[in-house]
């Protein structure tokens, strides 16, 4: 049995997309720039919050300008990051078995680390140990910085902790941190997606998380 389990945040633990829409529309009306669909929001997220609003804001305005914008972006969702947000189904009794089972939860997202803490605080509070997201003493992932100041935090062995995450730049994380990442299916990113990109072990549902963590 491993000692700590990591997760991802956004596709893994919570679907976010709504809230994500309507702050990246809300800030692209004040701006003049062109609103985007659901679909869009889903094929930009997963490497953070600025290349999401890179993606979705047009490519040629100035830097000035963007980091205006980034801001509005922040203070608005910042205000409306619980809305629409959910728990996928399973994940809450999930995290309630692994603390029974006296596991170390973390979280790690590419979230700016306040909307992460408080996102995690709203919709998990008691159920994890520590949540890190992005800021100016954690690269946001791929890189395994949030993976390994958890490690170091607990003084638990790479061996000892698993990683479980929806998207391609988990399997890159979990691969820089000399962590085993374990491909959800439930979120933004598909099984043939996931496979080009590397993911050696997929799950179908949050129950599965038990499956594998007795299993190894």
């Amino acid at each position: 049995m491993k000692k700590l389990v990591i997760f991802d945040l956004d596709g893994t633990l919570l679907y976010t997309l709504e809230d994500l829409m309507d702050s990246v529309n809300f800030t692209a009306d004040l701006f003049g720039y062109e609103k985007k669909s659901l679909e869009e929001i889903s094929s930009y997220v997963g490497n953070g919050i600025e290349n999401l609003l890179r993606l979705s804001f047009p490519s040629d305005i100035t830097e000035e300008e963007f980091q205006a914008a980034y801001k509005y972006f922040k203070d608005h969702y910042s205000h409306h990051c619980c809305e629409k947000t959910r728990p996928y189904d399973g994940i809450i009794e999930t995290l309630k078995t692994l603390k029974k089972k006296e596991l170390i939860i973390g979280i790690v997202s590419n979230k700016f680390q306040k909307a992460a803490e408080d996102v995690c605080e709203y919709y998990f509070k008691g159920l994890y140990n520590i949540v890190v997201g992005e800021s100016d003493y954690c690269k946001r992932k791929p890189a395994p910085d949030g993976i390994n100041m958890i490690c170091e935090k607990y003084n638990i062995k790479k061996e000892d902790t698993i990683f479980f995450g929806d998207s391609d730049v988990d399997i890159k994380t979990g691969e820089n941190a000399g962590v085993f990442c374990v491909s959800v299916l439930w979120g933004f990113r598909n099984r043939e997606f996931l496979a080009e990109h590397g993911a050696k072990l997929f799950i179908e549902n949050p129950a599965n998380i038990i499956h594998v963590l007795d299993a190894k």
